[in-house]
Order: structure tokens, then sequence, then C-alpha cells
């Protein structure tokens, strides 16, 4: 039995998978917003819980925003910054029990989809993580390209390609510069700036369900951001020229 939990910006997800990879039980709960303790308290929770229902022990992987430094086993680049310097791998592995597996959710989107998913039978795969930050990865042959330091197909922190005025010099990123890929394309990134044009504070979901119910407002937003996802994108092609681009992330369903 194995327990893949996804730690999101948003939500934290858990299934569990019995040995030939059928879904048995999946939960979610809230992400603890900025609150590491909060955090880990709620993966250990959601695998004692799905464990309880199940009567099992099982081994647990974790995907997550960002990726551990081969230098320090520190977490690093995460968008959901209150796990940024943290001891993630073995703080879990203690309050569980047992050893867990961490690896960047992007990485592991790409390669689930690479494998048997939209991707699938495909030479080269780019998977795009559009969710609460931006994210990539990339897959050839079936077979994960990594970096040395763990960051391959980090698109989202690259800038807007092409800016115009009023896209210069963007908004503000964690990262400590302005105007990255992520700071336009994330969930949050749309709700800032269809505030700022319409007064509005909308979520994204409710963006795209007013857009649908045709209000203009609306749709000029999702047509900005349509526009700054094809010029991002663009960049990824001329320099990947991937087979499959597969996008993924709450923001990927508008």
């Amino acid at each position: 039995m194995r327990i893949g939990i996804d730690v999101g910006g948003t939500k934290i997800e858990g299934i569990l998978l019995d040995p030939q990879g059928v879904e048995l039980t999946r939960r979610r709960v809230e992400t603890p917003r900025n609150d590491y303790d909060q955090t880990l308290h709620a993966v250990v929770e959601l695998v004692d819980g799905i464990e309880r229902e199940h009567a099992i022990k099982a081994r647990v992987g974790i995907g997550m925003p960002g990726t551990l430094s081969r230098v320090t086993g520190l977490v690093k680049n995460a968008n959901s910054v209150c796990l940024i310097g943290q001891s993630l791998q073995q703080d879990l592995s203690r309050r569980l029990g047992r050893p867990v597996r961490l690896a960047n959710d992007a990485d592991c989107f790409t390669l689930s989809e690479a494998t048997d998913g939209a991707g699938g039978g495909a030479q080269s795969v780019f998977g795009v993580i559009l969710g609460t930050g931006v994210g990539g990865g990339i897959c050839w042959e079936g077979k994960l390209l990594t970096g040395p330091n763990g960051i391959t197909g980090e698109w989202g922190h690259n800038p807007l390609p092409w800016p115009q005025d009023d896209e210069r010099p963007g908004p503000e990123c964690y990262c400590g510069k302005r105007g990255c890929l992520e700071t336009f394309l994330s969930g949050p990134g749309l709700q800032q700036e269809f505030s700022q044009y319409s007064g509005k504070d909308l979520s994204p979901q409710s963006i795209g369900a007013q857009a649908l119910a045709g209000d203009q407002e609306a749709e000029d937003a999702l047509q900005r951001y349509e526009n700054r996802l094809a010029r991002g994108l663009a960049t990824v092609i001329n320099m990947l020229d991937p087979e499959v681009i597969v996008l993924g992330g709450g923001m990927s369903n508008l």
C-alpha cells in the first residue's frame, strides 16, 4: 500500500493506492496559511486518517512546491514560503515514524502524465502546474530530467516575455524579483490583476464562471491571462520543442 500526498498552497490532498496502483481512497484538507508546524500536523493527520480507515501502514511519498537543496537538505524555491529553509523530509519522517520520500510537485505531475496520462507515449513532455504557484517539469523518453540544482523546468521564475508597457516592471514575486511568470499566471496573480482592473475581489474560479456567464470584465481578464500564458509557453517551445505540453493544477481547469 502506498499513500501519495500533494502539498499545495491551497489544499493538501492524499490518496491511497493498492499494490496494483488502484486508488482506494482520497482525502483533502485546506493548507494552513503561513504556518509550518500546522502544515506538518495537517500532513500527519491526513496520513493517520487514511491508515486508520483501512487498518494499514503504508509507504508515504509527497509532492511539494519547491525542492530540497542537495547541499543542505532544506526546502528551497517554494511558493509556500513557510516551507523555505525547513527540514521538511526529516520532520515528517520523525513524526510519521518511517522514511518519507519528497519530490517537486511539478516533476511528479510531469512524470505521471508522461507515463500513463495525457503525454503517454510521447518522446518529450513538458508538464505545467498552474495553481497557487507556477511550476514545470520535463520528461524525455519517459524519464524525468533533473539538474544539479533540482530546478529543471522551473519556467515560472522566468520573466514574462515580450512585456507590454502596462506589464512593466510587473508584480513583486516572493523570490525577490518582479514580473515573474508566476506573478501573472498563478491563481493569486489572476485574482490580483482582476481586482486592479475591476475593483472586484473574486476567486479565479468565480472569474471563470463570470466569463462564461457573459461578464465582459471577466472575459477580458481571461484573455489577458491566455495571452500571457501563450507568451510564456512560446519561450519553452523555442528552447525544448516538446512533443506534448500538459497543463495541470487548479488554474488549468479554466
